[in-house]
């Protein structure tokens, strides 16, 4: 449900509870709303989600409009390092986004240290890797004596709508190819389980990456994830899950 303003996390132990990061810099949302964000174990509150609306998605996606032109010129062995000091600095943190996804997601943990975020960390090695043997193709037409050619080029904002049931799994599976190819983004997890796109933020910015290249919205479907998708400047849109 909705609350309004912001609160610490109900047993007393620190949780950043901000709003969403867009061009850098975390942020209340516009509008002062949050979602309360229960452990499906007990039932309990153990974090508020920015519900965030229009005004919160065209702020991100004006950071990420702003971030492009620098980061599609990027070279793309920075890019694959950039996704490598990712990967490393979440494996060293494994027992801790675990831990994270365990509580928000109801998942056991055991389950999520051994497949959720060593998958998350497979995920930024493989397009860190991919990235560097992606090349344009060029190949002769059966018909006409003509040529086809492939050319692989970024192609600007990039929405991508990762699910609840393996948030830092999908979420990465969709970041990860967005970055290395020079797209920036804009991503908006479930509302149900937001929490490790949350730090992975921070981890991305710890690696290295340039302000605005990833922004993340929170919120549901209706409120953030419609005209996210929707937005005139969106180029790109990954989206897994229901439009309920």
């Amino acid at each position: 449900r909705a609350v309004a303003g912001r609160r610490e996390r109900t047993d007393g132990k620190s949780l950043c509870v901000g709003g969403g990061g867009a061009d850098g810099e975390y942020a209340a949302p516009v509008g002062g709303r949050y979602l309360e964000s229960e452990n499906p174990a007990d039932g309990r509150v153990h974090a508020l989600v920015p519900d965030s609306d229009a005004d919160d998605v065209a702020l991100a996606v004006a950071a990420a409009s702003r971030a492009f032109a620098g980061w599609a010129a990027t070279a793309r062995t920075e890019r694959a390092a950039v996704l490598q000091r990712a990967a490393s600095l979440l494996e060293a943190r494994l027992d801790e986004f675990a831990a994270a996804e365990a509580r928000d997601q109801g998942k056991p943990a055991g389950l999520a240290r051994a497949v959720d975020i060593p998958r998350a960390v497979h995920n930024l090695r493989f397009f860190a890797s991919a990235v560097l043997h992606a090349a344009h193709a060029a190949s002769d037409c059966d018909v006409g004596g003509g040529l086809n050619v492939v050319q692989r080029v970024p192609v600007g904002v990039a929405a991508l709508v990762s699910p609840w049931n393996l948030p830092l799994y999908l979420a990465t599976w969709k970041l990860a190819p967005a970055i290395a190819s020079g797209c920036t983004c804009v991503l908006k997890p479930s509302e149900f389980t937001s929490l490790t796109a949350y730090m992975f933020a921070g981890i991305l910015s710890q690696a290295g990456l340039p302000k605005g290249v990833v922004n993340i919205v929170f919120g549901t479907g209706p409120r953030a994830g419609a005209p996210l998708v929707s937005h005139k400047n969106v180029k790109l849109v990954s989206f897994t899950g229901g439009d309920k």
